[in-house]
Formats: C-alpha cells, sequence, structure tokens
C-alpha cells in the first residue's frame, strides 16, 4: 500500500470504516448541513466547466460541530495509515473538511495541488477523503494524475479558486477514483487532482482531513483553522 502511495502519490484504502458505521456518518453529516447556515464554496473557475447551475454544501473544522468526526480524526484505522503517509510515527491535524455534493448539480472541482493553498516546507502534507457514500465517476469522484506529486509545487493560476490552467490540465485527462462508503482515499498535497460534476439522482458526501508531520513547517502563515496543530497520533516533538 505504501508503495503504491509513493510512486503514485494517492492510494485508496478499502473498508477503512464499515458500511454501517459510513451510513452513520452520512446521516450525522445531512443533520449538520441542514443545520448550519448555507454557504456556495464553488470556486468561480468551476463554472467554466459545466453549463449547468452547479453548487456545493460545505463545513469546515467538523469536529467541533459534531462529536462523530472528533472520533473519526483519532480513530487508529486511520491514523495508522496516517503515519505511514506521512513517514512518522506523529500524526498532526492541520484541518477538516465536509463537501456534499448535491444531487444532480453537485460543482466540479478544477485540477489543482492542495500545496497551493497551504505550502510547507517538508510536503509532508496529505489529504483522507472519508466516502459516507458511493463516489462512482457520475457522482463526480475525484479524478488524479498518478506521479504528478513528483513534479514538485507547480505555478497556479489565482484567479477564480487557485487552480492549474485548465487548458494543460483538463479534467477529463485524470484518472477517476470511484470510492465505495466505507472507502478512504489518501493523497499527497502536491499530487494533481480535481472532481466532476454529480450528474446522479443522489448526494456525493465526503469528510476531509488534512495532516502532516508536525516537524513540517508551514512556508506560509496562511489557511488558520481552529483546529490546528491537534495530535491525531504520537505527540508533538519540539521545533
Amino acid at each position: 500500500m505504501i508503495d503504491f502511495y509513493r510512486e503514485n502519490g494517492y492510494v485508496l484504502v478499502k473498508g477503512l470504516i464499515t458500511p454501517e458505521e459510513a451510513a452513520a456518518c452520512r446521516r450525522e453529516t445531512h443533520e449538520l448541513i441542514s443545520r448550519l447556515r448555507a454557504v456556495d464554496p464553488t470556486w468561480a473557475v468551476a463554472r467554466k466547466l459545466t453549463e449547468r447551475h452547479t453548487e456545493l454544501r460545505h463545513c469546515h473544522d467538523a469536529q467541533f460541530h459534531a462529536a462523530v468526526f472528533s472520533r473519526l480524526i483519532v480513530d487508529p484505522r486511520f491514523t495508522d495509515v496516517a503515519a505511514e503517509v506521512v513517514g512518522s510515527p506523529n500524526v498532526q491535524l492541520h484541518h477538516t473538511k465536509i463537501f456534499v455534493k448535491p444531487a444532480e448539480r453537485g460543482s466540479p472541482f478544477p485540477m489543482h495541488q492542495d500545496a497551493a493553498h497551504f505550502p510547507h516546507t517538508r510536503h509532508t502534507m496529505a489529504a483522507a477523503i472519508f466516502h459516507f457514500d458511493d463516489a462512482p465517476e457520475e457522482k463526480g469522484c475525484v479524478r488524479v494524475v498518478p506521479g504528478s506529486h513528483r513534479r514538485g509545487p507547480l505555478p497556479h493560476v489565482e484567479e477564480g479558486g487557485w487552480h492549474l490552467p485548465l487548458d494543460e490540465w483538463p479534467l477529463s485527462s485524470a484518472v477517476p477514483v470511484e470510492a465505495e462508503a466505507g472507502d478512504v482515499l489518501f493523497l499527497s498535497y502536491l499530487l494533481v487532482h480535481g472532481s466532476g460534476v454529480n450528474t446522479s439522482g443522489e448526494d456525493r458526501t465526503t469528510f476531509l482531513v488534512q495532516f502532516r508531520d508536525p516537524e513540517d513547517e508551514p512556508a506560509d502563515n496562511v489557511h488558520r483553522s481552529r483546529g490546528q496543530g491537534m495530535m491525531l497520533r504520537g505527540f508533538a516533538p519540539d521545533v
């Protein structure tokens, strides 16, 4: 598993949580979203990827809103894999997000690297995307460019959402990573990735955790979150 991650910049871990756990998390996610004031984080440039009107529902720092997410981010099934990914027994939280792509109109994300949004010095930063329901291609699953993490940080276009040039990095050329409820996708923050429009009749529900080796210092003081610095596994060495 870790060899595949090192080579490709991502790995899909099948059944990291059970279908029953995923279903329970999905219910809590949608209940939480229904309680919050609706904010659509769709990138402006995403409007260029489709002719239909699309939208997203999301929430930052989800663990401060519902305990189910607090339990997930310290679950050893997750943190043990996260430790392998960052190459350290110590795993530190950067931030969390919920994303719901509504049925028939879930917004896409153009191709990008997460590193453009919160660069770090050692590039151990990675993401884990928990799938709380199935994510086939028609639901706008994540799409990746395997091995692109080895190119290092790439220049991004700031206008419209910090994305890679659309003509050089078309979403259609990336590999879809279809997933089932309970699967977790781990990806390097240097991996070029995006996601398509949800054209299906069902919502796509995911929970994203960004994490790092605590010795990997930010290269810039950006993207602060309430939970940033929380230790998910091990301890924070003096740095």
